[in-house]
Formats: structure tokens, sequence, C-alpha cells
């Protein structure tokens, strides 16, 4: 914690758990370019019916989906390689954050509050983005390698919250897509879901949904993450 931080008080979030791609910065249209250049090549083009299994899935689960549909003579992990390199040649070349992002960041750490980066996609795209953006704003990060299950699996989250050292009910999870909602909710995290792209989100429990982190303040995180646990 910087020395400038303070504890976190009585009505913040115990932490602030991050997803990357699409919610800090916007990464998920280079990672559906990346998908659908692939998909063209292999004379499969990407429609909103594939969304599901690209937006928000690791590399390994799209180049699943691609062999499957396309019957290319390719292997799964011949996709999956193809699929890394082009995202993060994409990523090296063009890292913006999403609009509020920092701001929030800047927030949380003025106020002690921890944040922990948690994203479905390869360490080397995540370090690329932390190069990028700074890696300090985090006091743990986790990439898809760093758990025996990605997301929408619960367990990105819960080895975040572990890191912590915290109960992930009294941590808030940022997303942008219904995969990655779906990860935090089922870990047992409060979840505020900040649309990337026009997909419809899981509703109920403990999820809030938000048309942009600009709208985003630390009243509102506190009130989302003390919301009772249904």
């Amino acid at each position: 914690m910087p020395e400038s931080a303070l504890p976190p008080s009585e009505g913040l979030p115990a932490a602030v758990l991050f997803d990357m791609d699409g919610t800090l910065v916007d990464t998920e249209q280079l990672w559906w370019q990346a998908a659908a250049e692939l998909a063209e090549e292999l004379r499969h083009p990407l429609t909103e019916q594939d969304a599901p299994e690209v937006l928000g899935q690791a590399v390994e689960h799209t180049a699943a989906h691609l062999h499957r549909v396309s019957g290319t003579e390719l292997s799964e992990a011949e996709l999956a390689a193809r699929l890394g390199e082009s995202f993060a040649g994409k990523v090296a070349a063009e890292t913006v954050p999403r609009p509020g992002a920092l701001a929030l960041l800047a927030a949380l750490r003025d106020a002690g509050v921890p944040a922990a980066l948690v994203s479905a996609s390869p360490r080397r795209v995540v370090d690329l983005v932390l190069s990028a953006i700074g890696g300090d704003w985090f006091a743990t990060t986790l990439a898809a390698e760093d758990t025996p299950r990605t997301k929408p699996a619960p367990d990105p989250y819960l080895a975040a919250a572990e890191r912590l050292g915290l109960d992930p009910a009294v941590c808030l999870a940022v997303e942008d897509t219904p995969t990655g909602v779906t990860s935090a909710s089922a870990a047992g995290c409060a979840v505020l879901a900040v649309p990337s792209t026009d997909v419809a989100m899981p509703a109920g429990g403990r999820i809030t949904l938000l048309a942009s982190l600009e709208q985003a303040d630390l009243t509102l995180l506190g009130k989302l993450s003390t919301a009772p646990v249904d």
C-alpha cells in the first residue's frame, strides 16, 4: 500500500477486483478482431451467434469453438497459438484505457482500497497491458494460467480474494461480459457490470448494471459491496 494511502474506511469496499479486457482497457474489440480474422481464414465469418463463445472467453475456449464450427484440419492447439499471437500483437500496438478506469483506480488507491486484476487473458497479454497502464495499481494480478479453470468458472475471483486474505462476499468485482459476471457472481462477489458491447447481462442478486465507469465513485462502490447477500 502506498505510504500516502489510508486504511480502507467503513462504507468502502474491502477490495475491488477488476476484469481487464473491455473493463479497464479497450481490448475486447481487439480480441474480437483477432478471432474474426482467423474465422475468416477458416471460412466461418463471425456473427452475433458466435459472440458468447468469443467475448470474455479464454483463448482455448474460442479456439475450440472455431475448430468445432469450421471443421478445420488445424488442431485446437494450433488455433489457440494463432489467436494468442494475433491478440498479443494487437494489444502491443493499441492499448487504450476505458473511460473513467484510471480515475477510479486512482480514487481507490488514495482511499487505501486494494485492487486486483482478474483476467481470462494469457499472462503475456496481461503483462503487455500492465506495461501500458502501470502495474502498481494492483495488489495482485491473475491471468488465465493462474487457476485450474478460468471464467466463467468462479476460480479466478476465488483466487484473487484468497490472495488478498478476504471473503469474496466483501469484495466487489467489475466486469463487462456475461462470462465475467457469471464468474464473479458464482464466487460470491457483488458485481458491477459495465458492458463494453451490446450484450444481455445476467440480472438479479448482487449484480448492478452501469453504463460507464465514469459514473462510478467510491460511494457507489461502497453501497454495492455492502449489499445484502441472498
